[in-house]
């Protein structure tokens, strides 16, 4: 039995009824019994990060409880994106000691950001204080997930009162050993989705934490940050992943069960291209996931680009798929009662998804700044050795290697760079997709070698561009993965592709949709991704 097959079996109890993870939605209420059915499963040791960590694995089996139930997958993860940093940049004795209490099941929590800053990092108040033996921290940090439930906390915190790039460090700490008067748990903050999520905060009023909470060296807080979230946003793509596998399982039902004019509702064209390209999507995102996931250790040091991008693509692809079978479900997506329990839930908390770790503003920012260096590498075609890794799932990607971990890539995306010559390969049966791949890809080159950043910020121009560049990465996942695995049946590259170019196919979809409908297993699944 895989990980994956093993959480499934798990989630059968009365903890995981979907009438009471409703009920429990309903009220508010933190999902105790489920999460609590994980942690005595171990689903957290993967949550602990080491050179031979399968992140692949990782992120199926985040996916496996997401498609079950998004709050609950939230609430348990959660303690990886809290543990991200010390995996980064802790040393040997605060990794092993946190990987101790991470298995052991001690929710971890990662508090970045603040009530009145949001994303911007560098306006960060909550300052720490160097003592003779260590740290004082005072302040507040807001909207932060498993706040009252974490006992331990990454806590970025201003260490210079100038502030700056330079200005901030962070630290790993461990409520247990505070007094109890320096952790204030503030009130449980109302979410249209994930309502029974633990989103609150915390202030520090004079923490007084040891040197060895000190994650990094003095000043390195935004660097570990930037390089922490590089994971992070590859892991949260596990829950649109899981949204989508439940999203086109209720539609799937729902169309095989139907009637309409006398017919089954399958059986109508029109609803048959919905399903179709829903389907599309979400092989889309898997294969964007799959090799981000793959990334990490075959290419750690385009991993600035790649999160971006998965963190950008996957959670807006998903959330064209919900839109779309919202429309076929019709008045049922609405219903939270049977029979159309559970579309409208999941369609609310996977709104969330796009925010986590970034929204998609916030990551094609982060992409449009590397734009130049990609429109310069795009055009001579040059690969990391990685990525044959990468894409192939049949070969062991190397050890995870934090050391190659960089803010910026200097080769790019192998991905992106290796699909022109991919194109070339491809079969004559999806000729037509080829030719508008490889004029797509023409064109973005041409103006990715006419885009200059302003001062000051970036021109609306390059969040296009962004976007666009983030369809050509998910276009050569596509392919490379098609290739790499010798696929010989072109029927869902053929309609992911056509969805990423926005070409009508209708057969494609037609045989998507048909797939969909004969689907059997947990997770709508590549032909051989799954972990």
């Amino acid at each position: 039995m895989t990980p994956v097959d093993a959480v499934e079996a798990l989630m059968v109890g009365d903890a995981w009824s979907p009438a009471l993870l409703a009920d429990l939605d309903e009220r508010d209420a933190f999902p105790a019994g489920a999460v609590d059915s994980l942690d005595a499963a171990g689903l957290q040791a993967h949550y602990v990060l080491t050179p031979d960590s399968d992140f692949h694995e990782m992120v199926s089996l985040v996916r496996a409880v997401a498609r079950r139930d998004l709050t609950v997958a939230i609430a348990h993860g959660k303690t990886f994106l809290g543990s991200a940093a010390v995996w980064v940049a802790g040393t040997p004795a605060q990794c092993d000691r946190l990987a101790d209490r991470v298995r052991a099941g001690e929710p971890v929590c990662l508090a970045l950001t603040e009530r009145n800053h949001g994303a911007d990092l560098l306006a960060g108040e909550l300052a720490a204080t160097a003592l003779d033996t260590g740290w004082r921290l005072d302040g507040e940090k807001w909207l932060i997930n498993n706040a009252a439930r974490a006992g331990l906390a990454c806590v970025l915190a201003r260490t210079d009162p100038a502030g700056g790039g330079r200005g901030f460090s962070f630290f790993l700490v461990d409520r247990r050993r505070l007094h109890s008067t320096a952790w204030e748990t503030l009130p449980k903050v109302r979410t249209h989705g994930i309502r029974g999520a633990d989103i609150s905060g915390f202030v520090l009023h004079g923490a007084e934490v040891g040197e060895d909470a000190l994650v990094g060296a003095v000043g390195d807080g935004l660097t570990v940050a930037l390089k922490a979230l590089q994971l992070t946003r590859i892991a949260c793509v596990a829950l649109s992943l899981g949204a989508a596998d439940h999203a086109l399982r209720l539609a799937r039902d729902f169309v095989t069960t139907r009637e309409l004019y006398g017919r089954a509702l399958a059986e109508v064209p029109h609803v048959r291209r919905i399903l179709g390209r829903a389907a599309a999507r979400a092989l889309a995102a898997e294969a964007v996931s799959t090799v981000a996931a793959r990334s990490v250790r075959a290419l750690p040091g385009e991993l600035s680009v790649t999160s971006a991008i998965a963190k950008a693509f996957v959670p807006a692809v998903v959330g064209e798929l919900l839109s779309e079978l919202a429309e076929l479900l019709g008045a049922r997506g609405f219903l939270t009662s049977p029979p159309g329990v559970g579309f409208a839930k999941l369609e609310r908390d996977h709104r969330v998804c796009g925010i986590f770790d970034g929204s998609t503003v916030v990551n094609r920012v982060a992409l449009a700044g590397q734009l130049p260096r990609l429109g310069r590498l795009l055009g001579k075609g040059l690969s990391a050795p990685g990525l044959a890794a990468a894409v192939d799932l049949g070969t062991e990607t190397p050890p995870f290697d934090r050391s190659r971990l960089a803010l910026v890539s200097a080769t790019g995306s192998s991905l992106v760079q290796a699909l022109p010559a991919a194109v070339k390969r491809l079969p004559a049966a999806i000729a037509p997709l080829a030719d508008a791949l490889t004029a797509r890809l023409a064109a973005l080159e041409a103006e990715l070698a006419g885009f200059v950043p302003v001062a000051g910020g970036l021109p609306s121009s390059a969040f296009d561009l962004a976007e666009r560049y983030e369809r050509t990465y998910a276009a050569a996942a596509c392919v490379l993965l098609w290739q790499a695995n010798h696929h010989r049946d072109h029927t869902w590259l053929r309609a992911c592709l056509a969805v990423l170019l926005d070409e009508p196919d209708d057969a494609a979809f037609e045989a998507m949709a048909q797939v969909l409908l004969t689907w059997s297993g947990q997770a709508f699944s590549l032909p051989g991704a799954g972990a």
